[in-house]
């Protein structure tokens, strides 16, 4: 397992910029409707936090929560996914702690 910083709106209103979030290693667990972490083939080393729809030819179809905000297989073809998001774990600066998320 390891931790990912959330930024930028695009899973906004389910992850907000700064939030950290617990992703599980691996992408053999993952079903439509996940929350995951994943790197489009078109754009190598950039890790994203996104909204797995179906799997495709090539990986993951992924969707944005926020339909104004984040690259999308929409213009970004399918996805590698690296892990899937457990839990909200720590919430973005400035916000009180509260309990954690759970995601899955």
């Amino acid at each position: 397992m390891f931790s990912v910083l959330v930024q930028g709106p695009a899973m906004a209103p389910t992850l907000r910029d700064g939030d950290e979030v617990l992703v599980r290693r691996g992408g053999r667990a993952i079903r439509p409707g996940d929350v995951v972490v994943a790197e489009f083939a078109s754009r190598p080393g950039r890790i994203v936090v996104r909204r797995a729809a179906r799997q495709v030819p090539g990986g993951w179809w992924l969707t944005s929560d926020n339909p104004f905000g984040g690259d999308t297989s929409e213009t970004l073809g399918p996805a590698t996914v690296i892990g899937r998001v457990l839990f909200r774990w720590w919430p973005r600066p400035g916000q009180l702690p509260g309990p954690p998320v759970f995601l899955s």
